[in-house]
């Protein structure tokens, strides 16, 4: 086994002092680099100091190269707050507006907005829309990349869902599968494309991310993540779906890119703190240049993610029409927590980050959910430029999950939804609907960013939980 380097050894070659070489030394006490000779780790060494930027995105030298760069290109200085357009503001919590007051003084910000359902979040509020100069923050995407509102239309009677409840939740508990790190079991899985895409080989990051992707992919997440049954009213007959007006059977998701989205958010952010160091108060806003090598690699694995999530999506609502032995007559599907390259009306080009915000561009078709006892509603984007054409992206939390726990009760939340005629599957007391704004306010507060063409009343619902 070769001896291990200490601290007065990296000295020697030349390293500062500082978090370079706490970051060298543990990195080395991996396995894979502890058995090394000594000659080879020095060798190392030397080679990523001579060039830290050579191995930014190097899967595990990345932090340590950051470390190594020159600390004025690593610092960042908030600048006056830019003016932004907030919709609903008397329904937002004041801790979602500093959040956004904060992402307005970053020097890399041209434009940002505020949806009715923002609340507070990491980094940008959830709700929150902010358009930047080819840059990209990963915490401004957010952690659940790509997460998406998936609908399919059924040509079944809306009286279909009273006399199959117990059907139609065998359907979903067979169906579907919840929960941080489950998958489908082996024989069960379904191949998909995205798994055959070249970034699972040429992302550093996501040499080793194949084996879980695989496992679960079309499976849905924990906290607000759900598939349900529901009833679609179809009120505009300019629906763009090719529509009657009238009712149908509905098929809902809501969930995200899985461990494969939370994985490159957690590492991208820490590589962007390291290369990008802002006041405390911005420090989750930290992003990474889109003409740098990890701007880029960040953004191949945001995209692939992605586009997982949307796999995921297609793999539950083929299971659920397979089950429900029909084909659907309409699918409508967003997604947020994502970044797009645009352009605004003045015609500048710029990236836009929608954390909980979906995108409602003109005449853009899109789901923003109530909650488990109120309606959602299919829309179409009206392309308002002050909200960088966006709409919430659901009800937005009244209730923190902390404060819901404790302050609302299971005999409370049981009542409440019987009441309202909803069969549960799994849930807690986090995602009670009471935890939840009106969604009716909410809307109100965005006529002018979107047109309803129907709704979706939720009746059979699972989410993560026995």
């Amino acid at each position: 086994m070769a001896s291990q380097l200490r601290g007065n050894d990296l000295r020697q070659l030349g390293f500062p002092e500082g978090r370079a070489i706490g970051l060298a030394l543990a990195q080395l006490q991996r396995k894979e680099h502890k058995r090394l000779p000594q000659t080879e780790q020095l060798t190392l060494l030397k080679a990523i100091l001579a060039n830290p930027k050579d191995y930014l995105t190097d899967l595990a030298w990345s932090h340590t190269a950051a470390a190594l760069l020159p600390a004025p290109s690593r610092h960042a200085a908030l600048v006056p707050r830019k003016e932004y357009a907030t919709f609903g503001a008397e329904h937002i919590e004041p801790g979602a507006i500093h959040q956004m007051e904060t992402a307005m003084k970053l020097p890399v910000t041209v434009a940002g907005a505020l949806m009715p359902d923002a609340h507070f979040g990491y980094g940008l509020p959830i709700g929150g829309v902010l358009a930047t100069d080819n840059a990209v923050i990963p915490y401004a995407v957010g952690v659940d990349i790509g997460c998406r509102m998936a609908l399919s239309v059924f040509d079944l009677p809306a009286k279909y869902l009273g006399q199959r409840t117990q059907e139609l939740r065998k359907i979903l508990l067979e169906n579907t599968r919840f929960g941080s790190g489950r998958g489908w079991e082996r024989g069960q899985r379904l191949a998909h494309e995205v798994l055959e895409r070249d970034e699972f080989a040429t992302v550093p990051f996501l040499k080793n991310k194949h084996a879980a992707a695989y496992e679960q992919i079309g499976t849905s997440g924990s906290g607000n993540h759900f598939v349900e049954f529901g009833l679609v009213d179809i009120t505009d007959p300019t629906n763009d779906l090719g529509l009657p007006l009238g009712q149908y059977v509905g098929v809902l998701s809501h969930s995200g890119s899985r461990g494969l989205g939370a994985s490159v958010a957690q590492h991208y952010t820490g590589l962007a703190k390291d290369v990008c160091q802002l006041p405390a108060e911005a420090a989750h806003l930290a992003w990474l240049g889109l003409d740098t090598e990890a701007g880029q690699e960040y953004w191949a694995a945001m995209t692939l993610a992605g586009d997982y999530a949307a796999a995921c999506h297609q793999q539950i609502h083929r299971r659920l029409a397979k089950a429900l032995g029909e084909k659907p007559l309409a699918k409508v599907e967003n997604h947020h927590n994502f970044a797009w390259k645009e352009t605004l009306a003045d015609g500048r080009a710029v990236i836009t980050h929608r954390k909980g915000a979906t995108p409602a561009g003109a005449g853009v078709l899109g789901i923003i959910p109530g909650s488990m006892t109120a309606p959602g509603f299919l829309v179409r984007g009206r392309g308002v430029a002050a909200s960088l054409s966006s709409a919430s992206h659901g009800a937005g939390r009244r209730l923190s999950r902390t404060r819901a726990k404790a302050e609302l009760g299971e005999a409370e939340v049981r009542k409440h939804l019987a009441a309202h005629g909803i069969e549960l599957i799994g849930g807690g007391l986090d995602e009670a609907p009471m935890a939840y704004k009106d969604i009716h306010t909410v809307m109100a507060s965005q006529r002018e960013l979107v047109d309803v063409l129907g709704s979706f009343t939720p009746k059979i619902v699972r989410m993560d939980g026995a």
